[in-house]
């Protein structure tokens, strides 16, 4: 009787490791790909800064290895970045299995979804934010400081607004998963929108630079995108009632 349980989570685990290698594979494969532009794709994330630069000023390397290693560590980060549609294609395929029908037909749009969003809010950032945050960073320092950016210093820190401003776009997507697994409702949602609003735009002064712009551009599109999550949280039923009619409905069907 054991080991007909443990059959089923060997296999798990054996699909689970596959899938995993594939997406290993697969960022390893767009890595090559683009390491050797990888010098090239460190001056297109560095040109919003360069831009904003005094004139005479350039970034700087304060480690002797950091011009060699810092361009391959940002081409390895957005090698995963280019490499998320396959990485979810193949989570997709290891939870597909034990979805319902109409859960399948659910899902499948929340991964496109939140896949474009995630693209749109590292776009967002580095369009909209970047230029502003930079713009005041530099015309507000001292005239007697002379702006010289170390690159590894720059790299973690557009890394850390990319994955911010990523990830904050995924709101509808995480709004539509909590209606849809019953935790809460459009409803509840709506009644609670001053005291959402509100922690919106706390967070955004704790995760943004120390700049009222960087603030507002991301807790705006946040309060927004938090308004068309509600509006589409109301075409998901909670998981557990769905299920609950199609149990019922099979039991008609048998009788």
């Amino acid at each position: 009787m054991t080991d007909d349980a443990t059959q089923p989570l060997i296999g798990h685990l054996v699909e689970l490791r596959t899938r995993l290698l594939r997406c290993i594979i697969c960022i390893l494969f767009v890595l090559a790909g683009l390491l050797f532009f990888s010098n090239d794709i460190y001056h297109i994330v560095a040109n919003p800064l360069i831009s904003q630069l005094p004139k005479g000023s350039s970034m700087i390397a304060t480690d002797i290895a950091a011009p060699f290693f810092t361009p391959i560590k940002l081409t390895a980060v957005i090698s995963i970045f280019i490499s998320i549609p396959y990485i979810l294609y193949q989570i997709w395929g290891f939870i597909a299995p034990a979805l319902y029908q109409h859960e399948k037909r659910l899902i499948m749009p929340l991964i496109i979804s939140s896949t474009v969003l995630f693209y749109i809010g590292i776009a967002f950032a580095y369009f909209a934010v970047f230029p502003l945050a930079f713009y005041f960073f530099i015309h507000t320092a001292p005239v007697d400081v002379a702006i010289n950016t170390d690159i590894t210093k720059y790299l973690d820190f557009v890394m850390t607004l990319f994955i911010v401003f990523g990830f904050a776009f995924e709101v509808p997507v995480a709004i539509i998963l909590l209606c849809w697994t019953g935790v809460t409702t459009p409803k509840n949602l709506r009644k609670k929108r001053p005291y959402i609003i509100v922690g919106v735009f706390a967070v955004a002064m704790f995760v943004t630079p120390p700049d009222v712009f960087s603030q507002i551009l991301l807790a705006v599109p946040i309060c927004l995108l938090f308004e068309i999550g509600t509006f589409f949280a109301r075409f998901y039923q909670p998981r557990k009632k769905v299920i609950a009619d199609d149990d019922d409905e099979s039991v008609d069907d048998q009788q």
